[in-house]
């Protein structure tokens, strides 16, 4: 940032498990400064938390402490104006972001009067503690709603039904369960609770200074959203509320804002008396930071993410709604009748680590890392050396997973190479250094599965398949995964590694309100983006992706592999 720019500045927050960021990008989308906090690390010996959390192992609850994200609020901004280099909050005209998905956070009678009366001479947690029913905000994490689920899946005739409906089946960390459980366990909370705000509208809320509208993107995160109607399910209101509560918790919710660029108002006036904001800034909605990862780059219907960290999460921007109880669909947060599709995998990272560390052990001063990607790079596809041999595939789940729902496990199977057929389980296990190939094979193997009915030709009569590929998270770094991902999903334009520094939700809500304020008539997000987003230094081609012959060789085992994973299903059930 110059001295002599004077240009219009735009903040975007992450609110996420373990820290808040904050971004400011200018209308080029340069970042010109950040600034975060580290829940642990800054506040961890006041409010006794491990990872940002509490956790009851008893009853399976994690749940956060709110006042802790007051606290944060204040200290992130003050960093931004304290740093050697000072942002000019003066200038920032716009400020969105996201939350992490699925949390809730429960408000008083009271919240809306003490929102409007900040004193900006006094930090926030002394003054919003008590707008809050309930201190505390179930986690993403939490696992305390099995019988809820169930009862959710129930509802509507079953699972596949409820995901018809809501772009999901039920999951504990939805908020629908979340709700229901509360009003059982905690009455009293649920009876003194005037408003329920997800954790993305409940930081636009403390931003605005009155309680926020849910995002049209976050909202399908809940269980509680009809999609194909684009309202609240009477159904499954009454199932969370009981049968005489469904108006009631409809008032609590109150309606989603259904435009993801559209103003809610300005700023608080305590962020423009204690941080100097100009009273003119701009709220816009804040939504959820799955929905805000896809717009941290010009993702294009057909583009897809992948992260690949401790976990593992699929992405797509897509215009086709075609849910499954196995996925989820959200609306996209800014393009209206289009939706983003994601996949989320517990077994990533940690489990690549259990078949790297069985491999022989590394020379010293190696990761390991170096001896799984040869074993990767030498075994053929499938482990298919001649014309005669059966295509092997394999399941490796260190925890109960949820895409598909199997026990932990590890799981090896043969099948005909030419068209999947004749599938058996495998006599023996075999080499360490074929489990290194199909480790990463079948997590790919997976993610192509589910998307094949998004996904259609890109181009010149190719096959079906995503446009570009873009990685995400540790496990971008590797050049062996890369390959064998861009060989299983294909890729037209190739697989790229896309680096922002870690910062894509905070960055995805920025450049949201960069679109908000400055789009022309009719102009979408992604042509704003496109036009002015520099790959350079972003984004690095790191494989060709789709291979004419080992695309189809892939093709041809995966009814093979689906069937593999419903005969494990049918196992869980017996």
């Amino acid at each position: 940032m110059t001295a002599d720019d004077n240009g219009p500045l735009y903040l975007g927050f992450d609110l996420s498990t373990q820290q808040l960021k904050a971004i400011v990008v200018g209308s080029n989308l340069k970042t010109v400064g950040q600034a975060h906090v580290d829940f642990d690390a800054d506040f961890g010996a006041a409010y006794n938390i491990t990872k940002g959390v509490h956790v009851r192992p008893a009853t399976g609850e994690v749940y956060a402490p709110v006042a802790l994200w007051l606290e944060s609020l204040d200290l992130v901004l003050a960093r931004l104006s304290d740093a050697l280099s000072p942002v000019p909050l003066s200038r920032v005209r716009g400020v969105s972001g996201s939350g992490q998905q699925h949390g809730s956070v429960y408000w008083n009678a009271d919240a809306e009067r003490r929102l409007a009366a900040l004193d900006p001479a006094r930090p926030l947690a002394q003054q919003l503690d008590r707008a809050l029913a309930h201190e505390w905000s179930p986690n993403w994490q939490d696992q305390s709603t099995q019988d809820e689920c169930d009862r959710f899946d129930a509802e509507l005739g079953g699972r596949e039904q409820l995901a018809q409906v809501t772009g999901s089946g039920a999951h504990h960390r939805f908020t629908g369960p979340q709700i229901m459980r509360l009003r059982r366990v905690h009455p009293d909370v649920y009876a003194n609770t005037s408003r329920i705000s997800l954790v993305s509208s409940w930081l636009a809320s403390v931003l605005l200074g009155r309680i926020a509208p849910l995002d049209v993107g976050d909202v399908c995160g809940m269980n509680l959203w009809d999609m194909a109607n684009q309202r609240w399910s009477p159904e499954l209101l009454a199932l969370a509320a009981g049968q005489d509560g469904a108006e009631g918790l409809r008032a609590k919710l109150g309606d989603p804002c259904m435009d993801g660029g559209e103003s809610l108002g300005t700023i608080s006036p305590y962020f423009a008396a204690r941080y100097g904001f100009s009273p003119g800034c701009q709220i816009l909605p804040f939504t959820g930071d799955n929905p805000a990862t896809i717009l941290a780059l010009p993702l294009r219907p057909l583009d897809a993410i992948v992260s690949l960290g401790t976990s593992t999460t699929f992405l797509m921007n897509t215009p086709a709604y075609k849910p499954d109880g196995a996925y989820h669909f959200f609306n996209h947060p800014t393009t209206r009748g289009h939706y983003m599709f994601m996949l989320c995998y517990k077994n990533g990272g940690l489990s690549r680590e259990r078949v790297r560390d069985a491999l022989p052990k590394p020379e010293p001063g190696g990761t390991g890392w170096e001896t799984f990607n040869q074993a990767v790079v030498d075994t053929p596809p499938l482990d298919i050396h001649g014309r005669d041999d059966r295509a092997k595939m394999g399941l490796y789940f260190d925890l109960r997973e949820t895409v598909p729902n199997i026990r932990a496990g590890t799981w090896r199977f043969t099948c005909s190479a030419a068209d999947g057929s004749d599938l058996r389980e495998a006599d023996s296990a075999w080499s360490k250094a074929t489990d290194a190939r199909l480790i990463v094979e079948s997590q790919a193997l997976s993610m192509r599965l589910r998307s094949q009915k998004l996904v259609h030709s890109p181009r010149d009569q190719l096959p079906a398949q995503p446009r570009r590929i873009y990685l995400v998270g540790g496990g971008s770094l590797n050049p062996a995964i890369a390959q064998t991902l861009g060989s299983v999903l294909g890729g037209a334009d190739g697989v790229y590694k896309l680096d922002v520094g870690g910062s894509a939700c905070a960055l995805g809500g920025a450049y949201k309100a960069v679109w908000a304020l400055e789009r022309g008539s009719g102009e979408t997000f992604d042509d704003l983006l496109a036009g002015r987003w520099q790959e350079d230094g972003a984004i690095e081609k790191v494989d060709v992706g789709y291979r004419e012959g080992t695309y189809e060789q892939y093709g041809n085992v995966l009814g093979a592999f689906e069937e593999m994973e419903q005969r494990l299903l049918a196992e869980e059930k017996q």
